[in-house]
């Protein structure tokens, strides 16, 4: 089943091998250096380069935008799904959740926004997904309001160092019955 990774920039080379990540996309302020992990293809690798704000206007920095997203969207699409997409950001608890997420819709937009951000939140008790993300991505993919009230509604994720990163299952694990 096809996964995303999501990972604190500290901790992005690590994930890439051990979950066999050949596609990542990076979410980071324009002056941030790092080095991409060798085993990542260079022609699918997203760089996006934003801070975590919700608000435009804030001196030098740069929020979240539309064409942000449509880049997520389009790069989504693209991916195969064969080895799980590894998408960071500085802490992975932001920015990089909220591309997850938009991720999974572009690709599997069947889902139910609700059900969805309760896998995320199963998965992470420390993600809050950047809301200015959230918001571009309801709008983009035509959720209605529905992905933005579904990430309200699991609350702000609990206070955290930004040392935890986690696998997300694109379609829900299907129950195994065994008697």
């Amino acid at each position: 089943m096809a996964q995303i990774v999501v990972s604190p920039l500290s901790r992005i080379a690590e994930m890439a091998v051990r979950h066999r990540c050949r596609e990542m996309i990076s979410l980071l302020a324009k002056e941030q250096n790092f080095h991409r992990p060798a085993v990542i293809d260079p022609l699918r690798h997203l760089l996006l380069g934003m801070n975590d704000i919700s608000f435009p206007g804030r001196d030098g920095l740069v929020a979240p935008q539309e064409a942000h997203v449509t880049d997520i969207i389009g790069f989504a699409r693209q991916w195969d799904g064969t080895a799980p997409l590894l998408i960071h950001c500085w802490m992975g608890v932001s920015r990089s959740p909220a591309a997850a997420l938009i991720a999974t819709l572009a690709v599997e937009p069947d889902q139910d926004e609700v059900e969805l951000a309760r896998r995320l939140r199963t998965a992470s008790a420390y993600v809050t997904p950047n809301a200015r993300l959230i918001d571009i991505g309801d709008n983009l993919l035509s959720r209605g309001g529905r992905l933005r009230a579904a990430i309200k509604a699991i609350g702000r994720g609990a206070d955290t160092d930004g040392n935890a990163p986690f696998a997300f299952s694109l379609r829900p694990e299907p129950l195994v019955h065994t008697g």
